[in-house]
């Protein structure tokens, strides 16, 4: 039951709506509080075993999307084009650090030297097959981070190798220095071997893969290599961090707000070139404190971080399933610092059972005992229950919004109608149905102070083009001129293509 509430959040393959990334947290929100209600029962077999199952799960379903047969599990697995290759994730890095996880897991599990560590872990396989199917799914692992092509999955393979390489120096210079038979040499010797095969593994796949989607569908994929050709233009990375530390040096002190990034960019013109797109994350976790609550607390936030993990001194650790929790966080960190992943459901969830492992002491297991029944178990569970109630509600309230988002013969029957003023009643969604209205509801003399006001507001939720589209109109409607070219301005200059539809409808067809 643990291992599946453990597994799911990295294999689900629903989403929908105005938000994409709603039902998945939800969902993960239902299965961490539902391992919560059930700790009792958690060990660290569970959680290595499913680490290692969803990251091998998610490698074979992304290794279909690669070669183009992910449609034969139409509605469990998402859509890819042929060459790409991110799983259930949705997104190349995410998929690459689950596979990252997986590694980890692996490497912990087939090459710990103690029979009672990691709570009996035991396959009950063979020595020799354990091996075998330990060291194919190692190669499943490398097959699916090199599918993805990511730069990202292609630096934490290096990270995970070097802390190998690592804990194994330190042991033979503990050894050394003690003079005495370390019994856990092996197992760190073996764990770097194990990491330095995997990265060839991985190396090799890169290189063979668009050999083999070439050979085998005609289709021409340059990979991993031809991202690291790729300069992404006016959406490249390099760009975005320019554009965010300009925006840091105009508010150094107390940052734009928390969750103002976005409009801070649309406001803002750059003296030099522009990140094209709604930037809503710096992509690096230290840069998007500092933009959005200032230097001070940004500067804070990581000291005190570094103070921990100085404290903790993670490369002295010795306990393998501590050293899998250093390294979790070790890959989740790094991916940290080029995108967001702490903004999803199942990165949270790792980086909560990383802290459970290294809090964690293990405890003589108890199964159905009458412990299973104490008032404490009994509140958990009740607990659990209420807090899964309140998350369906929300899910619920979320269906219901989302009825404004599809086309009336697509919607349920109850909302066929006056849907807008159906949902207006949501206790979570305001925004979203707020923005459905001002984006369907034509601008007019009667309606432009309304719409104005809404369009100002929703402009810090989301400044996409149709938003600016009913501010400036509704401005030119109440005379408001320097607003309204002060928004032009930006609207020109953050979304040149749409300015120039919206501006001349007749050409916009000829645009490309």
């Amino acid at each position: 039951m643990l291992g599946v509430l453990l597994v799911f959040p990295w294999l689900n393959p629903w989403s929908s709506g105005p938000m994409p990334a709603a039902i998945p947290w939800l969902l993960c929100a239902g299965c961490a509080s539902l391992v919560w209600a059930l700790r009792f029962g958690l060990t660290q077999r569970v959680v290595v075993v499913a680490w290692w199952v969803a990251a091998l799960l998610s490698a074979a379903i992304a290794l279909l999307q690669y070669f183009g047969y992910a449609h034969l599990l139409s509605g469990w697995v998402n859509h890819a084009d042929i060459g790409d290759a991110y799983a259930n994730l949705r997104q190349r890095n995410q998929f690459a650090t689950l596979t990252s996880i997986g590694l980890l897991a692996l490497i912990c599990q087939l090459t710990r030297d103690d029979p009672n560590d990691l709570d009996d872990l035991d396959v009950r396989s063979p020595w020799p097959l354990r091996w075998v199917l330990g060291l194919g799914g190692v190669l499943l692992l490398a097959l699916g981070n090199a599918a993805s092509g990511s730069r990202t999955g292609w630096l934490q393979w290096w990270l995970v190798a070097i802390l190998a390489l690592l804990w194994w120096w330190r042991a033979e210079q503990e050894k050394s220095a003690a003079g005495a038979i370390d019994l856990s040499g092996a197992h760190r010797r073996r764990s770097a071997l194990l990491a330095l095969a995997a990265l060839g593994c991985y190396l090799a796949a890169t290189w063979g893969l668009p050999v083999l989607l070439e050979a085998t569908t005609g289709f021409r994929s340059d990979g991993l290599l031809g991202r690291f050709r790729d300069d992404e233009g006016c959406g490249g990375r390099r760009l975005l961090w320019s554009n965010v530390l300009y925006l840091i040096a105009q508010r150094p002190w107390l940052g734009w707000g928390w969750g103002e990034l976005d409009y801070a960019h649309f406001v803002t013109l750059y003296p030099g070139a522009r990140f094209c797109d709604i930037l809503d994350n710096a992509h690096n976790l230290p840069l998007h404190l500092a933009v959005e609550l200032g230097i001070p607390l940004a500067l804070a936030a990581c000291g005190a971080l570094a103070w921990l993990v100085w404290r903790a001194r993670p490369w002295r650790e010795r306990d393998a399933s501590r050293q899998l929790a250093w390294g979790v966080l070790a890959v989740v960190g790094l991916h940290s610092l080029v995108e967001y992943p702490l903004w999803y459901g199942p990165f949270q969830i790792a980086v909560g059972l990383c802290l459970w492992l290294l809090w964690h002491k293990p405890l003589q297991r108890q199964y159905f005992s009458d412990a299973f029944w104490s008032p404490a178990h009994a509140r958990q569970a009740q607990a659990a229950i209420v807090f899964i109630s309140f998350l369906a509600y929300v899910g619920w309230d979320y269906w219901r919004i989302s009825q404004i988002y599809q086309s009336p013969s697509m919607r349920a029957e109850a909302y066929r109608s006056d849907t807008l003023n159906k949902v207006r009643n949501t206790w979570f969604f305001q925004n979203q149905v707020r923005f459905a209205e001002l984006t369907t509801t034509p601008v007019t003399s009667g309606n432009a102070q309304y719409l104005h006001a809404l369009a100002q507001d929703l402009l810090h939720f989301s400044p996409e083009p149709r938003v600016v589209e009913k501010l400036i109109e509704s401005a030119v409607l109440l005379k408001q001129d320097e607003e309204a070219l002060f928004f032009l301005q930006r609207f020109r200059a953050a979304f040149p293509q749409q300015h120039a539809q919206w501006a001349n409808p007749a050409n916009s067809a000829a645009l490309p």
